[in-house]
């Protein structure tokens, strides 16, 4: 869906996979650091919703993911991952739980096989599944309060709104105006965040991008792919590891994801996003063999970058 917010003054459309919201709205740096400084909202109507319903959602949800969620409170925010038998991950859930329903927004394009899947493990669970395309997510700052009555999600990084579609715009102007998606990828990016099909590919395991930390429970039950898990995290490392690295501010371009990552001309890893930040400069994510020396400094798409350990070597 397209959002509506594109027809305002200003809005320069996003690109895929995030087409159908504004990448700005005429000022990207400005819009960064309203949003770092506490105002605006960020459309992410193009995520999808989800939502789950039914007495046993809770517990049929834990037995699915990697985080422990049969007892989550409710209004407590959480991440959990959907693994592959062999631990690689699949889908990365943004949750929360009203007491009644179960919410969560996705990345672009995965409802479909999300849903598929959940619904082939009803088994006999008393659960609903449904994509909720009359609901839409919004991006409120760190440390803002969201409005009375909304389904909300609040974490350390921001508050993420289900609001009903057709009430984007009261929303948005509401919260102080509309911020571009630039400014949300820039911001997601100089803090460390991994995004699903950004720094994952058919082999990531939740070790290597940091979201061990974030979306998953060690100490819980069996879930698939739980035996890597528990094997990479007691007896070893695992094979990559993200990092951010600060690009040479004298080129004039970013090294666009899955530019090559070097040291001394050998192939380290690859870039996953890049954007340029409002105080940083030019950044950008990379994943990268565990092995390469965290000290050193790197070439990424021909552009020289110092790196900073997201997760640790």
């Amino acid at each position: 869906m397209t959002s509506s917010l594109l027809a305002r003054p200003g809005a320069y459309p996003a690109d895929a996979p995030d087409e159908g919201v504004a990448a700005h709205y005429g000022d990207p740096f400005r819009e960064q650091r309203r949003f770092d400084s506490g105002e605006g909202v960020v459309d992410l109507s193009h995520r999808p919703v989800v939502t789950i319903t039914g007495a046993d959602r809770l517990s049929w949800l834990h037995s699915l993911t990697s985080q422990h969620v049969e007892t989550l409170p409710a209004g407590v925010a959480t991440e959990a991952l959907i693994l592959s038998p062999h631990g690689h991950v699949e889908h990365h859930l943004s949750l929360v739980d009203d007491g009644e329903t179960t919410w969560m927004h996705i990345e672009p394009g995965t409802a479909e096989a999300l849903v598929g899947y959940l619904d082939s493990m009803k088994f006999w669970s008393q659960v609903d599944v449904t994509e909720q395309s009359s609901y839409a997510v919004l991006a409120l700052p760190a440390g803002a309060t969201p409005p009375p009555g909304v389904v909300h999600r609040t974490t350390r990084f921001g508050v993420d709104l289900f609001v009903p579609r057709e009430d984007i715009e009261r929303y948005v102007d509401e919260g102080g105006g509309p911020v571009g998606l630039w400014a949300y990828e820039a911001l997601r990016i100089a803090a460390g965040r991994a995004r699903l099909g950004f720094e994952t590919d058919h082999r990531t395991i939740p070790h290597e991008i940091g979201w061990l930390e974030t979306a998953v429970h060690l100490d819980k039950g069996c879930y698939r792919g739980q035996e890597t898990v528990a094997r990479v995290h007691n007896l070893g490392r695992p094979p990559r590891r993200l990092v951010l690295l600060h690009l040479d501010g004298s080129e004039s371009e970013l090294p666009p994801p899955g530019s090559p990552v070097t040291l001394e001309g050998r192939d380290v890893g690859r870039v996953t996003s890049s954007a340029r930040h409002y105080e940083l400069g030019p950044i950008a994510l990379a994943v990268v063999k565990r092995s390469t020396d965290a000290g050193a400094a790197l070439v990424a798409g021909g552009v020289a970058a110092g790196q900073e350990a997201v997760v640790a070597a």
